[in-house]
């Protein structure tokens, strides 16, 4: 996923190391998958912010994925509505939130047909494992 939106190779150590460490510890996350017959085509995971304006739980939808060959069958839409559907059951989640690259317009479309909205704020960060890099635009 990071290789095909955002041109970024991973560390594969350091991100076996952190899904055995989301799976092992439900506090960290949930993976949610899709399936289509016995194959797994699609996964996000889910990980909380708590929010004191809210008093409540954002849950952040993270490492969004859907297989090539499975794009356009409504596996993500699946996933989506089926996160969405036990976030607004549960009583302290205040709102559902993800992150995407600003260049992605493909899945910003999708998260917009889907019901979401251009949050007020914008993402700073200061990252210690993958440094910023600038976009490259037209490269």
């Amino acid at each position: 996923m990071a290789r095909e939106t955002e041109g970024r190779e991973l560390d594969p150590e350091r991100l076996a190391r952190g899904v055995e460490r989301a799976l092992a510890s439900p506090d960290r996350g949930r993976y949610f998958v899709a399936e289509l017959g016995s194959r797994v085509v699609g996964a996000l995971l889910v990980t909380t912010e708590w929010s004191d304006w809210r008093d409540g739980w954002f849950w952040w939808l993270q490492s969004v994925y859907v297989e090539a060959d499975a794009r356009r069958l409504g596996v993500y839409r699946a996933l989506h509505e089926h996160v969405v559907r036990a976030a607004r059951a549960a009583p302290d989640v205040c709102g559902v939130r993800l992150y995407v690259d600003r260049e992605n317009r493909s899945a910003q479309t999708v998260y917009q047909r889907l019901g979401m909205q251009r949050a007020r704020y914008e993402f700073f960060e200061i990252d210690f494992v993958a440094p910023h890099e600038p976009p490259q635009h037209g490269a």
